[in-house]
């Protein structure tokens, strides 16, 4: 059942939490949709959870538009790749972007996002392992693009996102995260009042909340195996 995997996975948040000493209320749960169908979003959305996450934009304004009727209780949340030809309509429609890995991009999302509606919230996406096959902006790069970034007037940036590579091991495990919270800190310490770091998948979860943590996306420990499309 939908809902007592949902249940289990915040229960592991929790744990998570009590062993870091931290508060569970700081951590948020972001459900990973992509590929799933809107209506099990829509069970997911009545057993109590707010924020989803897709990695496809066409297939995200799809399941919108199915959910229409959730849309003031709901938050949609971009974590893959975008494009700069897709960049007006994340801008229009979603309330979250993780994965903004270059300047061009911000650029676009802060013009293109409609005044009438709240700055559109951004984190960047960190290759924080150096894996050539991923995203994401070189760590010694995220000052300044951060600074730029920051001051961009329809874009409120709360952060930086992660995928680290696999890895085995607790200790392990950690050592991206925590290179990515010092990122953050960095950051702060230069003046810019960010919030979030959105890191911490189904496999790597505890070790992301001890390293703070504030956004984990889980996607198959809640919905199960993804469907081979979208329905």
């Amino acid at each position: 059942m939908l809902e007592e995997r949902l249940a289990s996975v915040r229960h592991r948040i929790h744990q998570a939490c009590q062993a870091a000493g931290r508060d569970p209320a700081h951590v948020n749960l972001l459900a990973v949709s992509k590929l799933q169908p809107a209506q099990a979003v829509r069970q997911a959305q009545e057993a109590g959870q707010q924020a989803f996450g897709e990695n496809y934009v066409q297939e995200a304004l799809d399941k919108m538009a199915a959910l229409a009727d959730l849309r003031g209780a709901t938050e949609w949340h971009l974590i893959g790749p975008l494009q700069s030809n897709k960049t007006r309509a994340v801008a229009e429609a979603f309330d979250w972007v993780h994965s903004v890995d270059r300047l061009k991009i911000a650029q676009r999302l802060s013009d293109q996002r409609p005044a009438q509606l709240p700055p559109l919230n951004v984190c960047l996406q960190v290759n924080i392992s150096g894996e050539a096959s991923k995203s994401g902006l070189p760590p010694e790069e995220v000052a300044q693009v951060a600074t730029a970034v920051a001051v961009l007037p329809r874009l409120r940036l709360r952060g930086l996102m992660s995928i680290p590579e696999p890895a085995q091991g607790l200790h392990a495990l950690q050592a991206p995260h925590r290179a990515l919270r010092l990122l953050l800190q960095d950051l702060n310490q230069r003046g810019l009042a960010l919030d979030t770091l959105s890191m911490g998948m189904s496999d790597d979860l505890e070790a992301a909340v001890a390293e703070g943590s504030t956004m984990v996306r889980v996607g198959t420990a809640i919905f199960g195996a993804r469907p081979t499309h979208a329905a």
